[in-house]
């Protein structure tokens, strides 16, 4: 997934959120195994892991129908 895919077009004015902390990062602060996004707001950031979630159970669904 490029990061157009999430609306956005350059990382370093983007909001990642930390897995393994659990804090939002302005731009790409950690490894990128401990980050999700990016994302526009640090709120959507903060919603990282919901996020996440949503397309993940999307991805499984659209996997279902193609089968």
């Amino acid at each position: 997934m490029s990061k157009r895919d999430w609306g956005v077009d350059d990382t370093e004015e983007t909001y990642w959120y930390n897995t393994r902390t659990g804090e939002v990062e302005e731009g790409p602060q950690s490894l990128g195994i401990d980050r999700i996004g990016p994302f526009k707001t640090r709120e959507e950031a903060a919603n990282g892991p919901a996020k996440l979630q949503e397309r993940a159970k999307e991805w499984a669904e659209e996997d279902a129908r193609e089968d």
